[in-house]
């Protein structure tokens, strides 16, 4: 059998980034920066108020409590200039230009709050309450760097420093089939031999969750030629396509049977429980790949976890490889078959130890939702003691 590494190495290699388009700051979230990004002017721009208080003269407060006549009002927003003299205060708002002369603002609760005259009860030194342009960004300073993915934080600097568009890497489209004749919507009622389809569910929000857009386009019968239609139809908007089911050895497996014959998509046994078959090719003049996954919902995603978050990761502009893991401590004995890596679902506890849920039949989804790490158990081992050290996939 194919070991993991190899599998994950070959899907590594084929899988190329995206290219860099010139996206619009309300389709950016998300993407992946493909040039750095610089601030044209500093900010903040001008010296502003950070609370709404009153701009004084710093010297105008050696004596407290005092009484100065309140010359003018500045909101946040003003284009207007103005000045402060000495024995003066100007009422300001959050946000709003210093006026010239002030020194220093005196925020409203340390104040009577006057609007004619204005008296203050304690002293503020220079520079209080006062934001000096440039403090946040010089002009010319790099705020996000190439490579960097565009989330809230990240769109808010974009913007403010006034860029509308920028070069990046847009979240890879990726298009979730499952095939089974025994499969029906989830809300339709079940007859005999019937289950209620959950893997394109489960397979689509785990690829928004990866950072690409998913699109869940249903269930497809055992027939090749209705995969196929539907694969041709689909293309045409897919960075990737993921398929559950009709990968396996017996009879009526129409993923295999459809693109066995295309010679561009191989179907191999992966040292790995669960999720043995794996398929793995590309579809199209455009070579978009294809992920042909198992159909145990187990086995699916945990398929997603190790090969295909990685290869949308790469899609990205991001590192991949290998899903990260840390070290925890086995909760109880654990046992793996001879060699197969394993991935046993598991509760990782604030302690740092590690214990396999109950039900680890690829078929249970239950107790992977119970779950938030696989336990990794590598192919030379069999069993583990309590208390040995495990490598820990979190979830």
């Amino acid at each position: 059998m194919k070991s993991v590494d190899a599998h994950l190495a070959d899907i590594l290699a084929t899988v190329r980034p995206l290219a860099p388009l010139e996206l619009d700051l309300e389709q950016v979230l998300g993407a992946t920066l493909a040039e750095d990004v610089s601030s044209p002017v500093p900010l903040p721009p001008f010296d502003n108020s950070a609370m709404d208080g009153y701009a004084v003269r710093a010297d105008d407060l050696s004596e407290i409590p005092v009484t100065l006549p309140v010359i003018d009002d500045v909101a946040a927003g003003s284009t207007e200039l103005r000045a402060v003299g000495p024995g003066h205060a100007v009422r300001i708002m959050t946000g709003a230009p210093l006026p010239a002369g002030a020194d220093t603002v005196v925020p409203v609760e340390w104040t009577d709050g006057g609007t004619v005259s204005v008296r203050i009860d304690r002293r503020a030194e220079a520079g209080n309450a006062i934001r000096r342009a440039g403090e946040d960004v010089g002009a010319g300073d790099v705020v996000l760097e190439a490579g960097t993915v565009i989330r809230p934080a990240q769109l808010g600097i974009v913007a403010g420093v006034g860029r509308r568009r920028v070069k990046a890497r847009p979240r890879p489209r990726v298009v979730i089939i499952s095939t089974g004749a025994e499969l029906v919507e989830p809300g339709s009622p079940l007859t005999t031999g019937q289950i209620w389809e959950s893997n394109s569910y489960t397979l689509t929000a785990a690829v928004r969750e990866a950072g690409a857009e998913g699109y869940r386009v249903g269930s497809v019968t055992d027939d090749p030629a209705v995969l196929l239609d539907r694969l041709d139809t689909h293309l045409v908007r897919a960075d990737a396509i993921i398929t559950s089911g009709g990968v396996s050895m017996g009879a009526y497996e129409p993923v295999k049977e459809a693109l066995s014959p295309l010679g561009t998509v191989r179907f191999e046994k992966v040292a790995m429980q669960p999720g043995m078959p794996q398929g793995f090719g590309v579809l199209g003049d455009d070579q978009v790949p294809i992920f042909a996954l198992p159909g145990n919902p187990v086995s699916s995603f945990v398929s997603f976890v190790l090969f295909v978050r990685p290869a949308l990761d790469k899609m990205r502009g991001l590192p991949s490889g290998l899903p990260s893991s840390v070290t925890a401590r086995a909760a109880g004995p654990l046992r793996s078959p001879s060699g197969r890596r394993s991935f046993l679902r598991g509760v990782l506890a604030p302690d740092g130890t590690v214990a396999p849920v109950h039900g680890q039949g690829s078929h249970q989804l239950a107790a992977l939702a119970a779950a938030n790490a696989l336990i990794v158990v590598p192919e030379d081992v069999t069993e583990v003691a309590a208390g040995a050290a495990v490598e820990v996939i979190k979830l």
